[in-house]
């Protein structure tokens, strides 16, 4: 085969492989934008009856999955209460979601960590499975309008900051 024909055979080749790209690059750049997923709802039970996300609807909630054999949820579990402490008059809810199998390792755990927010129970963990839940804690700060704006896995004091910046930023929406 002619050189030339190898060239106009390539340059026929890179053309159709620049078309393609030209032609799919505005689903590429959509697809790269982040669309803000609609929380999903759940009722679940707590200490003293029934909660859902719906019932927050117009505050900021940051919604936290945790188990009693979690080592970072105990940290956790001291941010959050200092974050519903600092933010609560300006919207925020948080709303903490057990997974453990047996209730009584949640209620020991409660016992050596009791908060003042709502603790909603979930022992087959259906909850967890909604929000794509990868590891312990994991949580979600939740918009107003029920859009999940920030997700975070893990807890750790050094980035605890930057988590707080984000619940501010959702409060001031």
């Amino acid at each position: 085969m002619p050189v030339n024909d190898k060239i106009s055979r390539s340059g026929w080749f890179l053309s159709l492989i620049l078309l393609s790209l030209f032609l799919t690059a505005p689903e590429a750049l959509a697809a790269g934008r982040p669309e803000r997923a609609i929380a999903p709802d759940f009722t679940l039970p707590t200490s003293s009856g029934k909660a859902s996300l719906h019932d927050f609807r117009g505050k900021v909630v940051l919604v936290d999955f945790w188990a009693s054999w979690c080592i970072p949820c105990r940290q956790s579990f001291l941010w959050m209460s200092s974050m519903k402490d600092r933010y609560a008059a300006q919207g925020l809810v948080i709303v903490a979601i057990n997974l453990d199998k047996k209730r009584e390792a949640a209620d020991a755990f409660l016992g050596e960590f009791p908060v003042q927010f709502p603790v909603l129970f979930d022992p087959m963990g259906l909850s967890a499975e909604a929000f794509n839940v990868d590891g312990m804690p994991s949580s979600f700060i939740v918009s107003r309008t029920g859009e999940i704006l920030y997700s975070h896995i893990g807890f750790e004091q050094a980035k605890a900051q930057k988590v707080e910046d984000q619940i501010k930023e959702a409060l001031s929406r």
